[in-house]
């Protein structure tokens, strides 16, 4: 991105052009600082802070290496870049299969939902799913939430959220904006990238009932971190190993399927798995908030 780019909104940020010259400037006077430490002092310069009054470390983590793979700046290399990004993965007692829970949802109450924020629950949340999702553990990507979901019956599983898919054919006609929109409003989508019920957990409508809990908590927890509130979240769910039952039974809306191309396909052959695409409005002025420049 250029000068002539700017101002554009950026992890929820109105970013001008000084702005990105503040940022240049305090990577060159700053030459052993690490991405993190790097975000600490943009959150300071700016006082970018949530309302709870703490720093917006992951907004700015995010925001910067947007800028960074705009090649608009230049950021020192990861911390952990020799892992693909995979952190090790301790297990722990909490993460061992447990006994059987098939008690039905109104015997499990309260259900409530963890919000992930320190890293014992953040490496348990990990540790979940590298064991028993499909997709193992990889890191989320962009602005995130998650949580560890839990009852009186114990540990039920775990869910998260993070930034919204870059482009889907199906999403966007159903939405209706333009591409100019589009780039200027994604943010207030959200993808729901995992979710994980425990294989030991066998009760009937438990998932949709977390997703609704999820609809009513989400858009709070989003803004207290990032200072906007998403209006849309969308979900891919794999044809042929799952049914999308339970997001049908939550009343989420299915648009469509992706081509299976993938962000780096150059060959226009099929070459990811086929997903079906559901959308769950938050507020009914979903529509207008995403088409608003």
């Amino acid at each position: 991105m250029q000068e002539h780019d700017f101002p554009r909104n950026i992890s929820g940020r109105s970013i001008t052009w000084d702005d990105v010259q503040m940022i240049r400037s305090l990577i060159q006077n700053n030459p052993a600082a690490l991405r993190t430490e790097l975000s600490r002092k943009v959150c300071l310069a700016w006082n970018w802070i949530n309302q709870g009054g703490e720093l917006k470390v992951m907004s700015c983590r995010n925001l910067l290496l947007k800028l960074h793979r705009a090649g608009t700046l230049t950021l020192p290399s990861p911390q952990n870049g020799n892992n693909n990004g995979r952190k090790f993965l301790q297990l722990t007692v909490e993460g061992e299969p447990q006994n059987p829970i098939l008690s039905p949802v109104g015997m499990m109450q309260p259900i409530h939902l963890e919000r992930i924020l320190n890293k014992q629950d953040s490496y348990l949340w990990n540790e979940l799913m590298e064991r028993y999702h499909y997709l193992g553990y990889t890191p989320l990507p962009g602005a995130q939430v998650r949580y560890l979901i839990r009852s009186s019956t114990g540990l039920l599983g775990a869910i998260g959220f993070s930034a919204a898919a870059w482009k889907v054919q199906p999403r966007d006609t159903w939405i209706g904006w333009s591409a100019a929109v589009q780039k200027e409003s994604l943010h207030l989508i959200v993808n729901n990238s995992r979710f994980l019920i425990l294989p030991w957990v066998n009760s009937k409508n438990l998932a949709s009932h977390i997703l609704s809990l999820c609809a009513k908590q989400l858009p709070h927890d989003w803004q207290q971190s990032y200072g906007y509130t998403p209006v849309l979240m969308e979900t891919f769910v794999e044809k042929g190993r799952f049914a999308g039952t339970c997001y049908k039974a939550a009343n989420w809306t299915w648009v469509g399927v992706t081509k299976g191309r993938g962000k780096l396909d150059r060959t226009h052959q099929v070459a990811l798995p086929i997903k079906d695409i559901y959308l769950y409005p938050l507020t009914k002025q979903f529509r207008k908030a995403l088409q608003l420049p």
